[in-house]
Formats: structure tokens, sequence, C-alpha cells
């Protein structure tokens, strides 16, 4: 008889999110169980705030802001301490509010006597009604009550943030937790430094959570999934009070900041917190690795995975076929607290509240990119160049199970670029079996997308869909090989749009050779994009150069020249800088871009000349004035 699989523990580390399980835990327990491994998941994250804010932790945040030299008081401290009997009375209520579990307090909520208000508020001042109503009036309108008041509660909790920023841990944010110390890090040396510093409150409410969760489950193994640069620190410390309590647990790391930034990893300190880094889809490196831990594979027979010989870093990569996308079962969400997760309302814009408010079960209709071309994304990469599809019967199989498990019925579709055949197939299932949910994803703007296949869409359940405009440019779109066009990304937009989808842009400006007058005009016809109803929400986001795209890898065919890494980096390597020849002020370009955006999204100055939004003097546009509404009249 074979001797039993290791116990696992999935750990989802500060920070991530805060309204709904990161999936990467729900895959990996999902498939683990479904292969007969006792596996188990915890997320750490939201469990860390929802302590941090207790009665407990608030009156040690007041400790912390007491014992502040005057010096290092800031506005939100001063605040903090002003109305602490107050803020600890009403933060219990306010996180239950936000948890879905106290609807009737949104009444007391938005009379704007009950929350105590920090600087957060301040960004109402922005909203001011022009005949002296309701400054959120425009937002909301008169049905918006809970809305209004998750609103106001979500600043409340940002102004709790801000002082124990200012109090405790500079560090600190929701997202974005000690990102600087891991995003394009090529030294170890400033997270060394901070993991070796004496623990603050957050660390100390984080090992306690940690010793915790082990005392619960005794696992064999915790994998600690990493996503994101702004979780790697605290995945570390968790691993750090992991091996301080119980050294013969196996820490495992993984996950996206790992895959993007980790590929090539010779830092053996790494290894004194975590004892293997897996790399890519996790499902096959993990069955390695247990039946390794099980003593039943040696370590040269490992598949995709770091580990630390001596002073030196090993890499294994044993090729055994990747578990087929079909096989990797479905995610469970058991043993994650659903009930406690925080419906958040950050952004006002319904397209980008999706983001932070609502508890989404997240799935994935495809593994990789179909299209895999982009020049600015990491084609190179597992994640984006191995596609491989699920048939909509077993979709829709996953479907049914996570709504049975979790009792909620909206879904997000976390696919790079959900592919078009795919979607058409998922709809057409949901709609045979009659099975109802709300859903939203990520696509490409391309044209198999007609109003009949939206429509579809939009009747199987898409509410909301965001894809990749990118530089609004035919030049730019055509360098960057997005295999669209402005005009084919109007027609597609819109025909969600009167499928009453929601439809989001991603933007981006910055791109190598982009001009001044390219950046000009791709905001004209996102105005007019905006003007005749295509788009509902965008955002702008610097063009950033990674090792593993097209361009960082071939970046003589886009006119640029990389500055050289550090030569004895021995741990992150993704992010270069290049040098552009195109003399264009992105900075001053940027400013204009992203205001000019915020106004459209709120029905502001969208029929005004696009050069009023810029800091800086800049060419007319030269996109003629009815181009989109030319294109979405002109036979295709």
């Amino acid at each position: 008889m074979s001797s039993p699989s290791p116990r696992v523990l999935a750990v989802i580390p500060p920070m991530t999110q805060l309204n709904t399980p990161y999936p990467s835990t729900a895959y990996l327990t999902g498939f683990l169980r479904s292969r007969g491994v006792e596996a188990h998941q915890v997320d750490l994250a939201l469990t860390l705030v929802l302590a941090l804010f207790s009665p407990a932790g608030l009156a040690q945040i007041r400790e912390a802001v007491q014992a502040l030299p005057e010096d290092h008081r800031t506005p939100q401290t001063a605040w903090f301490a002003a109305e602490f009997d107050t803020i600890a009375a009403v933060a219990p209520r306010a996180l239950r509010f936000l948890q879905g579990n106290d609807p009737t307090l949104a009444h007391r909520i938005n009379t704007r006597a009950f929350l105590p208000e920090g600087a957060r508020f301040a960004s109402l001042d922005h909203y001011v009604d022009e005949d002296g109503g309701d400054p959120l009036a425009w937002a909301f309108g008169a049905l918006g009550l809970q809305d209004r008041a998750r609103h106001l509660a979500t600043l409340f909790l940002n102004d709790l943030a801000d002082v124990l920023r200012d109090a405790v841990d500079a560090r600190f944010e929701f997202v974005r937790y000690a990102e600087s110390l891991a995003a394009a890090q090529a030294h170890f040396d400033p997270l060394a430094e901070a993991l070796a510093a004496p623990l603050n409150l957050v660390d100390e409410t984080l090992k306690r959570l940690t010793l915790a969760a082990l005392e619960q489950h005794s696992p064999d193994v915790v994998l600690l999934s990493v996503p994101f640069p702004g979780s790697v620190y605290a995945a570390l410390r968790i691993a750090q009070t992991i091996k301080a309590a119980r050294p013969n647990v196996v820490t495992v790391l993984g996950g996206g900041y790992v895959n993007t930034e980790l590929r090539e990893l010779a830092e053996p300190r790494v290894f004194d917190f975590v004892d293997y880094v897996t790399l890519d889809a996790g499902e096959r490196p993990l069955l390695a690795l247990l039946e390794h831990v099980a003593g039943k594979r040696s370590k040269t027979r490992l598949v995709r995975t770091f580990w630390r010989d001596g002073d030196q870093v090993r890499y294994t990569n044993f090729v055994e076929p990747d578990v087929p996308f079909d096989d990797v079962g479905t995610p469970t969400w058991d043993g994650l607290p659903l009930d406690r997760y925080l419906s958040l309302l950050d952004m006002l814009n319904p397209m980008n509240r999706l983001w932070s408010d609502g508890r989404w079960n997240k799935l994935t209709v495809a593994h990789g990119c179909y299209w895999k071309k982009c020049s600015f994304c990491d084609v190179s990469l597992d994640y984006i160049s191995r596609y491989e599809a699920a048939s909509a019967e077993v979709l829709v199989d996953r479907i049914e199970a996570i709504v049975r498990e979790t009792g909620q019925t909206g879904f997000h579709f976390v696919d790079e670029a959900a592919p078009p055949k795919a979607l058409k197939a998922l709809a057409e299932e949901l709609l045979r079996r009659g099975v109802a949910i709300s859903w939203w994803g990520n696509i490409r703007f391309e044209k198999t997308f007609t109003p009949e296949l939206c429509q579809l869409l939009a009747d199987s359940g898409c509410i909301a869909i965001s894809g990749g405009l990118e530089v609004a440019s035919d030049r730019l779109l055509k360098l960057m090989k997005k295999g669209v066009s402005v005009e084919q990304v109007a027609r597609v937009t819109k025909a969600f749009a009167d499928a009453g989808v929601l439809v989001h842009a991603y933007l981006m400006y910055g791109f190598p050779t982009q001009t001044t007058q390219d950046t000009v005009d791709a905001l004209e016809y996102v105005r007019q994009l905006f003007e005749n109803g295509c788009i509902h929400s965008g955002f702008f986001h610097r063009f950033a150069c990674t090792v593993h795209s097209p361009v960082g890898m071939n970046p003589a065919e886009y006119g640029v020249t990389l500055q050289p890494l550090p030569a004895d980096g021995r741990f992150a390597k993704n992010d270069i800088a290049f040098i552009d020849p195109t003399p264009t002020d992105h900075d001053g370009l940027g400013q204009g871009l992203k205001k000019g955006l915020y106004n459209f999204m709120h029905g502001i100055g969208v029929d005004s000349d696009i050069r009023s939004w810029f800091p800086v003097r800049v060419p007319k546009t030269t996109v003629p004035r009815r181009f989109v509404e030319r294109a979405l009249t002109t036979d295709r």
C-alpha cells in the first residue's frame, strides 16, 4: 500500500483583493482534491485586514499613534486620535455593512453623520452639484441607497488604511503592499533587509494568523501564491513564521509574479524562507513535488522547480506533459469565508467598480491566449503561449458546481483574452441548460464579435466586457500586432454597448515611436468612442517594456535601445528601461490623457477641443471629426 499524500495548505497572502478570493488557491485546491490529495486553503489577506480593523486591532493602532513623535504625526493620525472612540464604535458595523450583513445601516451612513470623515472624504468635493444638491446624486441617482453608502464606507476604510500606513507601516496598502520591495528588483537586498527588521503591528498580526492556520490544518506542505509584487513581502513573512514554528513543513512559492519575474532566479537567500519555487501552471509541478515529499520521486525528476543545493540555486525541469485544461478539475472555495469578504466601492464608474465590488466566482474559459502576437505582451511565457480550451459542456459543469457550492451566480472570466468561438459555445450551452448567471471578462475587439454574437453573449448573462484598444492609432496598432483597427474597435464596442453590455477599454501611451501627434489623435479617437456610445470607461497606462515581450526580445524592430540590466542581478527580472529617440513628452501628455478620459467617463467635455485637456502645447488632431460616426454607418 502506498504512503499517503502530504496534507497541503494553499495560502492567499496579503495583499490581493478584499471583495473576493484570488482564484489561484481555489484552482489548486480543487485540482489536488480531484487527485485524492487532502488540500485546504486560507485567505490571510482578508483575515489580516479584518483583524487590524477589529476593536482589538484598532486599539493597537491607537497605541502606535500615541507613540509617534510629534514631528511624525500627520493629519490622518490626528483625525484618528481625535475621533477614536467613535471610530472604534462604528468600524465593526461598517465592516459588517460592507460584508452585506447589515444593509439597513445604509440609511445611517448616508446621513454623513454616522462615520467619522478623514481626508479621503475630500474626494467628494470633485462631485459638487452645480445646483447645490447632493454631490453624489450624479453617480447614484435617487435609487442608489446601498451604492452610496458602500462608497462612503469604503472611504472610511481607506482613511483607516492611511492611519495604519502613517503610524505603523509606511508600505501598507490594500493592494500594492510593499510592492517596491519586489517589483522589477534585480537584487534581493531590499526584501532581505525588510524581512530582517523587527516585526511591526502588521507583521505581528500576520504571524499570529499564520500560526493559527498551521494549528488548524497541520499541513505538511504550504503553497504560497503570489500573483503580484504587492504580495511577495507578506508571503515571505508567512514563510518565515512557518520555518521558525514548524521547520519540517515544506514551503513552496508560485504564482503570476514568480512566473514573470523570477524565471532566472539565482538568489540562494530566497530559500532561507521557502524550500521550492515553481514556474507556470502549477498542477504538474505540484504533483511531482508531492511525490518527492512522499519519497516517491527524486529531486532530479521535479518539474519546473527551483531549489537550493548548498549555496547554489538549481532548476530542475523533468519533461512531463502538463495536465490538460479539461482535466484540471473544478475550482473550490471550500474553506474560504465567503460571507466575510468586503464589497468595496472605490470607483464610481459602473465598469471600474466590478474589480472591487461584489463577490465574483473567478473562472478561466481557456488557458493562454489564442492570439499571442501583441508586441507589448509576455507572449513567450506559458500563461500566454500555451493555448488550450475546455469544452462548453465542461465549463458549464464547472459553473453549475461552483454555484451549488458558493450560492453565488456572478462570474469573472479571468482569461487574457477569451476566445469568441469558446464564448459563443459557452453562451449557447448556458442558454440550452437554462443556467442563469451574470458574467464579465476580457476579450480582443475583433470582427468575430458581430452584433448577433454580442446579443447572444448578453442573453447568456454577459454584463460587461473589457478589451485592449491600447494606442488608438492604426499605425501603432499594426506595429503592436494587435490585429485590429480603430474602425473595427468602434463597431465591436458599439455592438456590445447596443446589447446592453458595459464596455471598458484598456489604453496605452508611451509605446515606441509614439509621437505627440499620435497621442493627441488617440485621445480624439477615444473622445469620439465616448461621444458615440461605444465605450463606457477606460484606463490609460504607461507602456512598460518587459524582457519576455517581442519589444524586449527584438528592440531594434521597434526603434528602441534597451538599457542594460544589472550584471549581478540574481532576483527579479521583468521590466526593462529603454531609450526611444522619438522626442515625445510622455509625462506631460499622460496627464492630459488621464484628465480627458476621466472627464469623458463622467460625461464632461465630450464635445470639447481635445487640446484643452493637455497641460503642454500640442498640435491639432488630424482625425476627422466624424470618423467614428462614419465607421459605424459604413458597410464592413
